[in-house]
């Protein structure tokens, strides 16, 4: 029943990408996986194979109260999603509003879906600070920031530790150990990609889950609208998402073991 929120610093690190990779890595792992977009963008349904057309969501529709469940999806990559929708600027907004002000909205849903003991959340969250990662941060039990292997990582790296990219007050200080960096698009032919991606991982030591490299492979995968194990299995990308998976695996709490029917209530079954 763990909850695996994935952010950035800042946009355009590959941050959906990774969500939908490592959402069906978790998959094919063996794991139940359910995925949630928070990001006004909507993209993430794009990675795991929705149609383009398909604009429903869940916190694009927040300010209507509706029932999550009418939003969930089966996708073609064999996960779950609730979808974000598509929204402006202007209704984005109330939708954030309206989960920082009722956290509820966001959280109850959530805790439905881990109510199942063998299934993994993976939340795709809005860049930075965030109503929808603070009303999700209680039940999250890994928060993965996702930066890129470039000469700006090094600079973020202060405010990745502390947790300052989560905003101020008590946001950034509930991450402690749930915290962890991947680093994305690591070009090895590249002097300084992978000279920033020695001094991050250097740095960070243990908190440093994983690197996926720079693949073109990826781009592909986006364009066939699959995630990249299903697109390029034997890429290098593909293995790199996996041994990132297997990670945070080891990482997470083992999973509860089923329900046991009691005897008392044989109606009840695990």
């Amino acid at each position: 029943m763990p909850l695996i929120c994935i952010a950035s610093p800042k946009g355009g690190v590959g941050k959906t990408s990774v969500a939908a990779g490592l959402a069906d890595a978790l998959r094919r792992a063996g794991r139940t996986v359910v995925a949630l977009d928070c990001d006004p963008q909507n993209a993430l349904r794009l990675h795991l194979g929705l149609p383009i057309t398909d604009g429903a969501g869940y916190l694009a529709r927040l300010p209507e109260r509706p029932d999550w469940r009418s939003f969930l999806r089966q996708t073609p990559a064999g996960i779950d999603l609730l979808p974000h929708g598509e929204a402006d600027l202007r209704s984005a907004l109330a939708s954030a509003m309206m989960i920082e002000r009722e956290p509820e909205l966001l959280a109850g849903p959530v805790r439905a879906m881990l109510a199942d003991p063998a299934t993994i959340v993976v939340a795709d969250t809005p860049p930075g600070a965030s109503a929808a990662l603070a009303a999700l941060m209680p039940q999250t039990a890994l928060v993965l920031a996702v930066l890129l292997a470039d000469a700006a990582s090094t600079a973020l790296l202060p405010d990745i530790e502390s947790g300052r990219f989560l905003g101020q007050g008590t946001l950034g200080t509930l991450t402690g150990p749930k915290l962890m960096v991947a680093l994305n698009q690591v070009d090895r032919h590249s002097r300084l990609s992978v000279a920033a991606a020695e001094g991050v991982a250097t740095h960070l030591g243990p908190r440093l889950a994983g690197a996926v490299c720079r693949d073109e492979a990826m781009a592909e995968a986006l364009a066939c609208q699959r995630p990249i194990g299903a697109h390029a299995p034997a890429s290098r990308a593909a293995r790199d998402t996996a041994d990132l998976a297997a990670a945070l695996l080891r990482a997470l709490p083992p999973p509860a073991p089923a329900p046991v029917a009691s005897p008392l209530f044989p109606w009840m079954r695990p």
